[in-house]
């Protein structure tokens, strides 16, 4: 057993076909089939079914291929230690970010990581929550920017910064003549959320049970931008985190955005995680330390709150001058 045929086990148990595994592997499909079966003689046991269409483990190939990530992991932290030793700001950094966050904050950030770390690789992965969560847990990430919480005693957690909501209605919709409004002014109010999967549906439900309101029915989201869209063709009223309302993000038309007041307005907690037994611990602190400082006022929603749609009042009748006799 040697760490190069691990590997292809791994590879044939996340793309579940022999060719697209070897492909994966740079190597030939005839070699990876043979060394996988060289492995189920040394083992005693069968690691894989084969069938026409696709490769299916078997129960102990499971079992197998877990503990093979774990040996494979542990092997990369090896050679990051060494690498970091040498070289403590070069190297790969793999970061998983979530789909309703990456394209707002990024832009924000990475300028300033490449500035402070020239030599840095910076691969960013965009998931939904449990899939970060999975590729963090399995090694093939190497940090994750989540919302809180998460609960998982493996993972360290950086707290970054609390994004606050804002509501976004139409501008002919009752509301928007408002500057601002509490959480239960939302008591009678259906709000359009994205589709499962998402962590903002599970944020926006939350705020959704705190004032009394529900979903509108009959409509998903697909993204954020589909949301915004959505409000601008008057179909109903949503939730947007503040960064996805700042510049660079044009600001959409027949969208108005309303600040929530009170002690405890709508947000969501912004965090980095990493596994606690990464060798990368003490860098990845550093990198989280970029993501926490951002941009003066970014974070303040007041400053994109557009200003409340006034209340039309009838012109009053023009009154002509009385006509002098000549």
């Amino acid at each position: 057993m040697n760490l190069r045929d691990l590997h292809y086990l791994v590879a044939l148990a996340e793309q579940r076909h022999f060719g697209r595994a070897a492909e994966a592997c740079f190597v030939s499909q005839p070699t990876l089939s043979t060394q996988i079966k060289k492995l189920e003689e040394e083992l005693g046991v069968a690691l894989v079914e084969r069938t026409p269409r696709k490769v299916l483990l078997t129960d102990v190939g499971r079992e197998i291929v877990a503990r093979a990530r774990d040996v494979l992991n542990e092997v990369e932290q090896i050679k990051g230690i060494a690498r970091r030793t040498l070289d403590p700001e070069s190297g790969t950094v793999r970061l998983g970010i979530f789909p309703t966050l990456g394209p707002y904050l990024l832009p924000h950030v990475v300028p300033r990581v490449r500035e402070r770390f020239p030599r840095l690789e910076l691969l960013l992965v965009e998931e939904k929550t449990e899939e970060v969560l999975r590729r963090l847990r399995e090694g093939r990430l190497d940090a994750g920017i989540l919302a809180l919480p998460v609960h998982d005693d493996s993972l360290h957690v950086e707290f970054l910064f609390e994004e606050p909501f804002l509501l976004a209605v139409p501008q002919s919709h009752p509301l928007a003549r408002r500057s601002s409004l509490k959480l239960a002014d939302l008591g009678d109010q259906s709000l359009l959320l994205l589709e499962d999967g998402h962590c903002l549906r599970d944020q926006a439900l939350e705020v959704c049970h705190l004032a009394g309101a529900g979903e509108k029915s009959g409509f998903r989201a697909t993204s954020l931008e589909t949301l915004r869209q959505m409000v601008a063709a008057d179909v109903g009223i949503t939730l947007l985190p503040t960064l996805a309302v700042k510049p660079p993000v044009a600001q959409a038309p027949n969208v108005q955005l309303i600040e929530f007041r009170g002690s405890h307005p709508p947000s969501r907690r912004i965090a980095m995680l990493w596994r606690k037994s990464s060798a990368m611990g003490g860098f990845l602190k550093q990198l989280a330390g970029l993501f926490r400082e951002l941009p003066k006022g970014l974070l303040d929603p007041h400053d994109a709150v557009t200003p409340a749609v006034a209340t039309a009042t009838p012109a009053k009748p023009r009154r002509d001058s009385p006509k002098r006799s000549s």
